[in-house]
């Protein structure tokens, strides 16, 4: 999934997202308690916010500055499709050749490799090619079904992230059909990185939020933060629920990056296997905790989202993945036990499938 870079009028779905949040947010504000500092900026090709409780202003405006900036330097540094270090990366391994890369770009590409591999490959950021052949690497997308053929001979291919080889800070693939692509994987980096950076500010509670995905650190106050899942197909939330400190939240879904051809809806979210775009998921949302809460939240629901509605419960207990939510074609919500006791829905009549 690439690094997704919007422009204005696909920020609706993102700016819902905020919505959802910000108004959970103030719902939560009611009583005369310190006010929650909060700042919004656009990176990664969607909505950002950060918000901060019980630290001064100049505290937390400082500590925000520094995460937004880290952002954007990540932003520039992975972005898939226009000049960056990791397309620097690309272009090299697409030539034969090897390139030095910095040793933070070897640290992400180590773990997500590991994470590809923990997946079966079902995240596997190294299908660049497919989702540039989609029409998803780029700032417009583009209403277009690439020829079977080329689908096929790219899957033929068969990138993967073990193809690549690192030695002494220098990157290479025998394979030159891998072409790396971390949109998938970058913004739940991002949140871990952000915890690190207000914790040594002395922050201690903080809801960071890029697109959806979110991370919690302390509580607001006498109260976990609380958040909103975005609906599919609606504006406003499917569901809320209190996230607790340490825990982050991710959703991948449909109605982001996408296009139509007649009835048929492509969306970004491309099976390795096939080739194509995932049919028959809306959407699919995931509880992580621990220290690299946010990277998990980010890369985990992309192989249950690929793995569908008769795959995605087995998938999630080879991951040990324990509160996962799926909504399906029809929007029907299949849901884990685990996480099933952690969500209110907005729909008091809605009955989850739980599994």
């Amino acid at each position: 999934m690439p690094v997704e870079y919007m422009k204005a009028q696909k920020m609706n779905i993102s700016i819902r997202t905020f919505v959802v949040i910000a108004t959970l947010l103030l719902a939560a504000c009611q009583d005369k308690e310190p006010p929650t500092y909060q700042e919004q900026g656009f990176v990664f090709g969607t909505l950002v916010e950060v918000s901060i409780y019980g630290a001064s202003d100049e505290s937390a405006r400082q500590g925000v500055a520094l995460v937004m900036q880290e952002f954007q330097r990540l932003h520039d540094m992975l972005h898939a499709w226009q000049p960056s270090e990791l397309s620097e990366l690309n272009t090299a391994i697409a030539k034969g050749q090897s390139l030095a890369i910095s040793a933070e770009l070897v640290e992400i590409l180590n773990d997500a490799t590991q994470a590809s591999e923990e997946s079966k490959n079902l995240f596997n950021p190294a299908i660049g090619g497919l989702i540039q052949l989609w029409g998803f690497q780029s700032d417009e997308i583009r209403s277009a079904q690439p020829e079977e053929k080329e689908v096929k001979q790219l899957v033929k291919q068969n990138p993967l992230m073990s193809d690549l080889k690192i030695v002494r800070g220098r990157a290479e693939s025998s394979n030159t059909s891998v072409k790396l692509d971390l949109g998938g994987y970058a913004k739940g980096f991002a949140l871990d990185r952000a915890v690190d950076l207000l914790s040594k500010q002395g922050i201690q509670n903080a809801l960071i939020n890029i697109g959806g995905n979110i991370i919690a650190m302390g509580t607001h106050g006498k109260r976990p933060w609380r958040v909103g899942i975005q609906h599919p197909r609606k504006s406003g939330a499917l569901a809320s629920m209190d996230l607790h400190d340490g825990e982050a939240i991710g959703t991948s879904g449909d109605y982001q990056r996408y296009f139509m051809v007649g009835n048929v809806r492509y969306c970004h979210l491309i099976n390795p296997g096939s080739g194509y775009p995932v049919h028959g998921v809306q959407a699919v949302t995931v509880l992580t905790r621990g220290p690299r809460a946010g990277v998990m939240s980010d890369v985990v629901s992309k192989p249950l989202f690929i793995s569908g509605t008769r795959g995605w419960r087995a998938k999630a207990d080879a991951m040990a993945l324990q509160e996962a939510m799926l909504v399906d074609a029809q929007g029907k919500v299949h849901i884990t036990a685990a996480l099933n006791k952690r969500l209110k829905f907005a729909d008091k009549h809605l009955r989850p499938e739980v599994k």
